[in-house]
């Protein structure tokens, strides 16, 4: 019997094995399609990325990676806020050479659906579904706008019943443009940015 069960485990071991080596550049292939997508959705428009980098910030005695991607039209930067309602929240921001966000894409959320996974167009312009007026992040330069929410005296009306995600998101958004403005070096240590591709 022991004999039978080990047989099957390590068959089983090896077909799942052999399955994830032979679907693995499909999948790195998907994964890039998407990335790409969604590069090109927060620039706005077509793009082609230039440099890919990462750089290691300190943020609240915590490392957090935050991936840089340049291209011929803007900065698109990775960013994740742990603190989110249902964990990590990524989001891909892309700005302007003024430090304007022309745009932004979920990458990754745990949020409740019909809630706070409203943050995928809760924060857009009216046009691409979203919020609008006060919501609206597209066009800011966190520079200048205070990018929290309106109950903590903020310029954004946080998504309604959801003011955890909304902090979060716009946390991940504040963050991507503190990279955006320290590209090169790590804000807290100096140390040079991690070359990549």
């Amino acid at each position: 019997m022991v004999g039978v069960l080990t047989t099957v485990a390590v068959l089983c071991g090896g077909l799942l094995a052999l399955v994830n080596n032979v679907t693995q550049a499909p999948r790195d292939a998907a994964a890039e399609n998407t990335l790409n997508t969604g590069i090109e959705q927060v620039i706005g428009g077509k793009c082609s990325v230039e440099n890919k980098y990462e750089i290691t910030r300190h943020i609240n005695g915590k490392k957090q990676n935050f991936i840089v991607y340049e291209t011929d039209k803007g900065t698109a930067i990775q960013s994740t806020d742990p603190n989110a309602f249902g964990g990590n929240l990524t989001v891909l921001v892309g700005f302007n050479d003024n430090g304007e966000i022309l745009g932004y894409t979920i990458l990754e959320t745990a949020e409740t659906p019909g809630l706070g996974a409203k943050a995928d167009t809760w924060f857009q312009k009216v046009e691409n579904g979203g919020k609008g007026g006060k919501a609206c992040i597209i066009g800011l330069n966190p520079q200048n706008a205070n990018l929290t929410v309106s109950n903590d005296g903020g310029d954004v009306d946080a998504i309604t019943a959801s003011t955890i995600t909304s902090r979060a998101f716009l946390r991940a958004i504040q963050q991507a443009y503190n990279t955006y403005m320290d590209k090169g070096t790590d804000a807290s240590t100096g140390a040079s940015k991690q070359e990549g591709n």
